[in-house]
C-alpha cells in the first residue's frame, strides 16, 4: 500500500467483541461464551484505495458508509453467530440473518426518517420552509438521543458499547504509539472524534440544511426526499468529519457528537480491550503499517 491510501484505522463494537479495520484487511474477534477468542480476518481492500474517483471529495462520504454497512454488517453476522453456534450448536440461517436486518433497518428508518417528519407536520402551526425543516431536525436529534440513552439500559447493548469504548482506546493507543498491552491501553481516552456516533449527529445536523432547500413538499414526497438524499447528506458530513479531525480550530464543529458518545461508549473490562487488542494485531500484521496513514480518517 503506498501513500495515496486514504483510509485510517478504524472499526466498531460488535456482540461480546471488535471489528477493525485497514484499508486492506478486517479482523474480526469475539468472546466466546466458553472464554476462548475466536477470529475472522477477511481481505476486504477498500475502494478508496483501489479506484481513484471514490477518493473525490463528497463521493467519498457515500464509499466510506457504503463499506461500513456491508461490512459491519458482517462482522456482526460472524459475532451473533460465535454466540449462537456456542449456544444452539449450529451458525445462524441465511433466514434469521436476513429477518433480523430488516427488521433493524426498517426501525432506523421509521424512527430517525418518518417519526421526526410525522411528528413535525401534525404540529405545524404554518412554520416556512426553514423554520419547519429545524424543528424536524430537532425532533430527529431528541429521537437519536432518547433512543442511544434508553437502549444504554439493556445490559446486551450496555456491554457493546464497553466493546465500543474498547475500540476507541485500542485505536487511540496505536495513532499515539502507544505499546498494544492493556495496561497502556486502558489509560486512552474512549472517545474519538472519527467515530459514527459523532457522523450520525453532524448527518442530522447537515440534513437541516439540505432539507431546508426542499421547501415544504407534500409528506410522501418528503418522506421519500429523507431516504433518497441520504448519500448526499452522508457525503457532506463526511467531509466535516474528516476536516474536523485534521483542524483543531474546527473541532467545536464536532463537540456535539463527542458529547453523545459519553451514552454510546462505556469504560471497558480488561477482558475486552484484550479483545480489541487481538482485533487491530490481527489488521497490522497484514497491512503494511511502514507506510499506512495513521492520522487520515
Amino acid at each position: 500500500m503506498g501513500s495515496s491510501a486514504k483510509a485510517a484505522i478504524g472499526g466498531q463494537a460488535v456482540l461480546e467483541g471488535v471489528m477493525i479495520r485497514g484499508p486492506h484487511w478486517v479482523g474480526t474477534a469475539v468472546r466466546r461464551p466458553d472464554g476462548a477468542i475466536s477470529e475472522e480476518v477477511l481481505y476486504r481492500p477498500s475502494l478508496l484505495v483501489r479506484t481513484r474517483w471514490a477518493r473525490l471529495p463528497l463521493v467519498r462520504g457515500v464509499v466510506v458508509l457504503w463499506e461500513a454497512l456491508v461490512i459491519g454488517t458482517r462482522a456482526l453476522v460472524y459475532s451473533a453467530s460465535q454466540a449462537v453456534e456456542s449456544e444452539l450448536g449450529r451458525p445462524l440461517s441465511t433466514r434469521e440473518v436476513g429477518l433480523s436486518l430488516g427488521l433493524g433497518l426498517g426501525l432506523a428508518v421509521g424512527l430517525f426518517f418518518v417519526l421526526p417528519t410525522v411528528v413535525v407536520r401534525w404540529v405545524d402551526p404554518g412554520w416556512g420552509a426553514v423554520a419547519f425543516n429545524v424543528a424536524e431536525g430537532v425532533v430527529r436529534t431528541a429521537v437519536l438521543v432518547a433512543y442511544v440513552g434508553a437502549v444504554g439500559f439493556l445490559p446486551e447493548v450496555r456491554r457493546v458499547f464497553m466493546y465500543h469504548g474498547a475500540e476507541h482506546k485500542v485505536v487511540n493507543a496505536w495513532e499515539q504509539g502507544v505499546p498494544l498491552v492493556v495496561a497502556e491501553v486502558q489509560k486512552q481516552s474512549r472517545f474519538h472524534p472519527r467515530c459514527g456516533t459523532s457522523f450520525l449527529l453532524v448527518v442530522v445536523l447537515v440534513a437541516v440544511g439540505v432539507f431546508s432547500l426542499l421547501g415544504k413538499p407534500p409528506l410522501p414526497w418528503r418522506v421519500a426526499s429523507r431516504v433518497l438524499l441520504v448519500p448526499v447528506i452522508a457525503g457532506v458530513a463526511y467531509e466535516v468529519v474528516r476536516a474536523g479531525a485534521r483542524r483543531r480550530w474546527l473541532r467545536p464543529l464536532l463537540a456535539p457528537g463527542m458529547w453523545l458518545q459519553r451514552l454510546t461508549t462505556r469504560e471497558p473490562e480488561p477482558q475486552q480491550v484484550e479483545v480489541a487488542i487481538r482485533a487491530l494485531r490481527a489488521v497490522l500484521q497484514r497491512e503494511d503499517t511502514g507506510s499506512l496513514e495513521r492520522t487520515v480518517a
